[in-house]
């Protein structure tokens, strides 16, 4: 007697986690470091905020899904607190509704739970001197307080 095997498609929250968690790997891989949930000074909450080598600052927004970018808008509110703005996507994510040719649009990272690659990669628009500094020590408290926790 034959046994199907059925593959069951991962829920939202597993799939949230395996690209946040790739994402995030892939920014230690380019020699950044990243912080998960960041809150922004707007009040938004960044999924990845992560600081590179030279002080940029890139910020990465996690789609789970479809369903999950078309309820989210609020993307454009992280472009103003970081050099370079990134979706990060699951591999079977349809990239085709994703606003990658704008002038100012974001950057394309494709993760699993293992890593991940840029496919896209974001126009850069450096931060205001004193905008850097209030991120990058807000980000290096942040860093400090979970490290103790």
């Amino acid at each position: 007697m034959d046994v199907a095997v059925i593959l069951a498609s991962p829920s939202r929250p597993q799939t949230t986690s395996a690209v946040t968690r790739g994402a995030a790997r892939l920014f230690v891989a380019l020699g950044y470091a990243p912080l998960l949930e960041v809150v922004l000074p707007n009040g938004r909450r960044a999924d990845i905020m992560a600081v590179g080598p030279r002080g940029e600052i890139a910020i990465a927004e996690v789609k789970s899904g479809l369903e999950d970018f078309r309820a989210d808008h609020k993307w454009g509110d992280y472009r103003p607190f970081c050099d370079a703005f990134y979706f990060a996507v699951a591999p079977e994510f349809p990239r085709e509704i994703l606003p990658l040719d704008e002038a100012e649009g974001p950057g394309l990272i494709v993760a699993d739970a293992f890593g991940g690659a840029v496919t896209e990669a974001a126009p850069i628009a450096p931060l205001a001197p004193a905008r850097r500094k209030a991120l990058t020590l807000a980000f290096a408290r942040l860093a400090a307080q979970r490290a103790l926790t």
